[in-house]
């Protein structure tokens, strides 16, 4: 524990700007946005020259798995489109780019790899580029985003791509299948020296009902979470809000009956349900537990979805005059009891922002992955916030949670919105909780 904390200090610390660039420039700019003396009273922070900012980020639609919009696309096909969409939006050249770290959870780390490599030479990226994939499960992306944001203020390249990719309809019944249905885990008999070694591989939804349970998050708490962030999602479409996210897709179906197929742009998301209201979610039986209160209403979208995000210094955005959508402030990853890996975000929000130099009072939104309603409603309650500033534009319930892509598609939704809203909204966070017990956060 003490070695893993002292990592993240080194970390951190590579997210300042060294003493000697201080110097040269202003002696009195702090590296902080804020301190804590501040009591909240945040002046804006000074920008400088190696700050790490976002220049361009997207995504496709997020469509359901099996059934969805995505059914009968390769991973590869969703991921190729928001890489090439960046490039395009930017007009740098692809050859610049000096790695792309793609988030990604459910196929196995060698064949995935080879196809974001696919991927990166169909979007047009030479084979000088390099790629890899990480996996943190449902921050995923967002590591990938604090990787290459970190690598970047090491000096090690100047641009890089922060993605994420998941094909559920193609990897997540083989993912359940190996993870929690077979035997193998009673075999080992150090799991019954090691409790928590067992816990890890708790099915979440359970960890769901335990953490409902546990803290007190009601049936009724859990279906109005889900009935307001489909409002929200669906109202988001409706007044174009998505559309400087979405990038449309163009792809194929085939009919299940025929083995016809056609071609179709798949534009929105489309797990949106803007009819839906508490007497049909009344109506759901729980998912996970016999008389438990997790049902498939108020819990996310199984999903397929890619996401994208490019990163540079502030000094190349500003030379070449690109649009600075976002600064990357601070990113913190903590561990929590696997059997209530829901709680994570109450930890590493914290940790994100104080890390900043902020006060949770900063920050002016929350992207909070609502990949259950228990967990969404009690993270909300145990950090006092006010459920106005978070998921403005729905969130997991709604618009779905391809698990490897969200935290990407997170960074695009909160900028986008931190831009519509102005100097009312100088600070956001992102964060959600992660499988065996963790959470994560980025503070932008």
């Amino acid at each position: 524990m003490e070695k893993a904390t002292n990592r993240q200090k080194v970390l951190q610390q590579h997210l300042q700007p060294s003493p000697l660039f201080l110097q040269q420039h202003d002696s009195s700019v702090s590296a902080s946005a804020c301190s804590a003396k501040d009591g909240g009273a945040c002046e804006r922070a000074p920008a400088l020259p190696d700050d790490v900012v976002i220049v361009a980020a997207c995504r496709t639609p997020i469509c359901k798995a099996v059934t969805g919009g995505f059914k009968d696309t390769r991973p590869e096909d969703l991921l190729a489109p928001v890489l090439k969409a960046i490039i395009e939006r930017t007009n740098i050249e692809p050859g610049e780019v000096g790695d792309i770290v793609v988030g990604t959870v459910l196929a196995p780390g060698s064949l995935r790899g080879i196809e974001c490599r696919m991927a990166a030479f169909y979007a047009g990226f030479p084979e000088t580029v390099p790629i890899r994939t990480v996996s943190r499960q449902c921050s995923s992306s967002l590591q990938a985003v604090a990787d290459i944001a970190l690598s970047i203020k090491g000096g090690l390249y100047d641009i890089g791509v922060a993605a994420g990719l998941e094909s559920m309809t193609v990897n997540y019944s083989e993912y359940m299948t190996a993870t929690h249905l077979d035997s193998r885990p009673q075999n080992n008999p150090k799991i019954l020296a090691c409790p928590k070694a067992g816990d890890c591989r708790t099915p979440a939804g359970l960890t769901s009902e335990i953490l409902a349970e546990r803290y007190g998050v009601t049936r009724q708490e859990q279906d109005e979470a889900a009935v307001e962030s489909h409002r929200r999602a669906a109202a988001a479409t409706a007044s174009g809000k998505f559309r400087d996210e979405i990038i449309p897709i163009s792809t194929k179906l085939v009919d299940l009956k025929t083995g016809e197929e056609k071609s179709v742009v798949i534009s929105v998301d489309d797990g949106i349900q803007p009819n839906t209201n508490m007497a049909v979610l009344a109506k759901l039986k729980p998912a996970f537990k016999k008389d438990g209160t997790t049902t498939a209403g108020n819990s996310s979208q199984v999903s397929d979805g890619a996401s994208a995000v490019l990163l540079m210094k502030r000094s190349l955005a500003k030379m070449r005059r690109l649009p600075i959508i976002g600064v990357f402030r601070s990113f913190a990853a903590t561990g929590v009891d696997p059997v209530v890996n829901g709680i994570g975000p109450v930890f590493a929000i914290p940790a994100a922002v104080k890390s900043a130099g902020l006060q949770l009072d900063d920050i002016g939104l929350f992207e909070i992955n609502e990949a259950f309603g228990s967990q969404y409603v009690y993270c909300c309650r145990e950090l006092k916030l006010d459920r106005n500033k978070v998921n403005v534009n729905g969130g997991a319930i709604s618009l779905g949670h391809p698990w490897g892509a969200t935290g990407a598609r997170c960074v695009g939704t909160l900028l986008y919105e931190m831009k519509r809203r102005g100097k009312d909204s100088r600070f956001g966070v992102i964060s959600m909780s992660i499988g065996s017990g963790m959470g994560a956060a980025g503070v932008f």
